[in-house]
């Protein structure tokens, strides 16, 4: 069974860092690209950064310059450092991992989300 668990989020004033963290574990061959989604009230989830197994990344344009996406492949873990935070910026946030569970099938799975709140 495979898991992915996030942890990091919090209540944060504007201008203020937060660093999530998402590491992935069980029975997993290897991870293709990992991922950070944010979801808030009323709105539909979105793609805030991704990053593939050799490091390319792509941000949406509201984070650019910002946000941060990295991983540790040896750890299953990828992380998102979230500079200068505005009050849009409050969601939840879901990790997504693309995996390998043997040589040919890959799956998708998503994390439970952690709460992100940037008020004064």
């Amino acid at each position: 069974q495979v898991q992915l668990v996030e942890s990091g989020g919090g209540l944060v004033q504007p201008g203020g860092s937060l660093r999530l963290s998402c590491a992935a574990s069980g029975s997993i061959f290897s991870i293709n690209a990992m991922g950070w989604y944010r979801q808030a009230p009323g709105k539909q989830r979105e793609l805030v950064a991704a990053i593939t197994s050799g490091g390319s990344t792509n941000y949406a344009d509201s984070v650019k310059g910002r946000f941060t996406i990295s991983r540790d492949n040896a750890k299953n873990t990828v992380y998102l450092q979230m500079n200068s935070l505005k009050p849009e910026d409050t969601a939840v946030y879901y990790c997504n991992a693309d995996l390998h569970l043997n040589p040919i099938a890959t799956m998708g799975y998503w994390g439970q989300g952690t709460q992100v709140t940037v008020s004064s």
